[in-house]
């Protein structure tokens, strides 16, 4: 039986992904809307594109973290606001909800995984704008709404921290990067498959609503991303530096310590992600990070 979802945000980081996984399915029937073809901060828009599908995958954000700070009530109409307008249409419907949420709705003080119940807590307007659409989600599909926290996304499709490091290290001989922050790396592709199975599972009845977590398993800082990232592309990983987070200031705190628990997925009958490590290797095989590496490496190679 096919069944019909629609992925919001569709030519964003996660959104590709998300929805060339689906495409793969022959049993789903997908459509993928951009920003430019579904704003969701407009009510009537989202009521007529909810209309006939059963999934909603909703990877439409304003994800700008320091933009945010300046432009606060800006970033909640679309994270707060926006995802409101999203979940009231799906309830009107019948739809199941799938929403994508952020790490960043806790305060970053714990010193173990935060659960899927721990309480939130969020230390600056990004996180708190991201809250605001998870307490929409709880509210108006208390069975139906799934949030799905995730951090530190990297993919092929959009610019990135794993992309940018890479870029880097062809232009200069180190890098300082920060190792004061604590979180999950997480490839956008392993996150849409996780999501598609989510997905599958709900339609069956076997995945309760509410929280998961969509973060990779293990954690490291943004220095040891950047090391690994290095190591696995054949350079030299001493040309990272650590640096705390002081070093670089930035207009939005940012959370010390964001890895997340996945208790949840298991409570489901669903795996949760692979290590970060084992996802970065396979993401550094596709041809835009291949690219980026073969460059960089032909850099070092210059310079010694």
């Amino acid at each position: 039986m096919t069944t019909k979802w629609l992925v919001t945000g569709a030519h964003g980081l996660l959104g590709r992904d998300v929805l060339a996984e689906l495409a793969g399915n022959p049993e789903v029937l997908v459509t993928g809307l951009s920003r430019d073809r579904l704003d969701i901060t407009d009510p009537a828009a989202v009521r007529a594109a909810v209309a006939g599908h059963e999934v909603v995958v909703n990877c439409a954000a304003w994800t700008d973290v320091d933009g945010a700070e300046r432009s606060e009530a800006a970033a909640t109409a679309v994270n707060g606001t926006g995802v409101r307008h999203l979940a009231r249409a799906c309830a009107d419907s019948g739809a199941i909800l799938l929403h994508v949420s952020t790490d960043y709705v806790f305060p970053g003080d714990a010193r173990r995984p935060y659960r899927e119940d721990a309480p939130t807590g969020p230390v600056n307007a990004y996180g708190r704008s991201k809250l605001a659409g998870e307490r929409a989600v709880a509210e108006l599909l208390p069975h139906t709404g799934y949030v799905v926290r995730t951090a530190w996304l990297y993919g092929g499709h959009g610019p990135n921290f794993v992309a940018t490091v890479l870029e880097l290290a062809a232009r200069r001989a180190t890098l300082d990067v920060v190792a004061d922050q604590h979180g999950q790396p997480t490839w956008c592709r392993a996150l849409a498959c996780r999501l598609a199975a989510l997905g599958r599972a709900a339609l069956a009845g076997r995945a309760p609503a509410g929280v998961y977590h969509g973060t990779a398993a293990g954690h490291t800082t943004w220095c040891g991303l950047a090391r690994e990232t290095f190591r696995l592309c054949g350079l030299d990983p001493e040309r990272i530096r650590p640096v705390g987070s002081e070093k670089f200031p930035r207009p939005a705190a940012r959370p010390a310590f964001g890895v997340l628990g996945h208790d949840n997925w298991r409570r489901a009958g669903l795996a949760p992600l692979p290590r970060w490590d084992d996802q970065l290797a396979s993401a550094l095989k596709l041809p835009a990070f291949a690219t980026l590496s073969a460059a960089a490496r032909s850099a070092e190679r210059a310079r010694s």
